[in-house]
């Protein structure tokens, strides 16, 4: 009889969990580590909260049991040494957390780490191991700007016919140093050099982790991974004001939530996104 996923996804493999943050990530931070810990049904090792120097977060971490980790000890260059300045808005910070994201796996001794955004609340049961495969999260549309840096990175096009961008996912540190080491022997420079070089910094967004990351182990790992539909719903609001009974309800449609915060500055501001 064949297996159900639900019994087949691997209880023993131990994750880590990676999270970037901001102290502008205060507000959605917490429901993001409860909700790791009540819907990833994995064994959870740690989850480390990687940030600048805060007072703040650390305190959070503090209540929350989970480990500080200042962002200088994951990479060696900081929001500074990346100078991605659009028309509208400084995005080197956004690039930054990114790269540290791919970097993660220096703070781990584990062979899987998840990663999730800041602002991206799960609220339905979440797994990312089965039967030896990566279950990868994904969605319908993207940004030709991420296609465009993959193919400058490594030379070739992306393949996948749906996004990789889901606010979340499980990295597996062996394929993700090939990745990187692809990368740099390709551009002769560390990885993260070349990402920040090869981006257009024209481009609102032009650089995806998710995407980048996703399709390298489906060009390169055919078998390893299955997809399944991510069903995020994103909200201007914040997440203090949704009940636990409107969670239940939107638990039925979606996997999860995010609070992005451009969206609230948008709103206050009235500017068109």
């Amino acid at each position: 009889m064949r297996r159900s996923a639900k019994s087949a996804f691997n209880r023993s493999i131990k994750i880590d969990v990676l999270i970037p943050a901001i102290e502008k990530d205060l507000s959605t931070l917490p429901y993001v580590i409860d909700s790791i810990r009540k819907q990833v049904k994995h064994p959870i090792g740690k989850i480390m909260v990687v940030s600048p120097a805060s007072k703040r977060i650390q305190a959070l971490c503090r209540r929350k049991n989970c480990a500080f980790i200042h962002e200088r000890r994951v990479l060696p260059i900081t929001k500074k040494d990346i100078h991605y300045q659009t028309k509208r808005t400084n995005r080197s910070g956004w690039l930054l957390q990114q790269l540290l994201k791919l970097a993660g796996g220096s703070l781990t001794k584990r062979r899987y780490y998840l990663v999730i955004d800041a602002d991206t609340i799960l609220i339905r049961p979440h797994v990312f191991l089965v039967m030896g495969k990566t279950i990868f999260y994904c969605r319908n549309w993207s940004r030709p700007a991420y296609f465009r840096t993959y193919k400058k990175l490594l030379g070739t096009k992306p393949t996948a016919s749906r996004s990789f961008v889901a606010h979340y996912m499980l990295f597996d540190k062996s394929k993700l140093s090939r990745l990187k080491r692809k990368i740099e022997s390709r551009h002769k420079t560390r990885w993260y050099w070349a990402i920040i070089k090869k981006t257009n910094k024209q481009s609102y967004a032009g650089f995806s982790e998710f995407e980048t990351y996703g399709n390298f182990v489906k060009a390169h790992y055919p078998g390893h991974f299955m997809i399944r539909s991510s069903l995020n719903k994103s909200f201007s609001s914040r997440p203090s004001s949704f009940s636990r009974k409107r969670i239940i309800r939107l638990a039925q449609k979606y996997r999860s939530i995010s609070f992005h915060k451009r969206r609230w500055y948008i709103r206050k501001r009235g500017v068109r996104k």
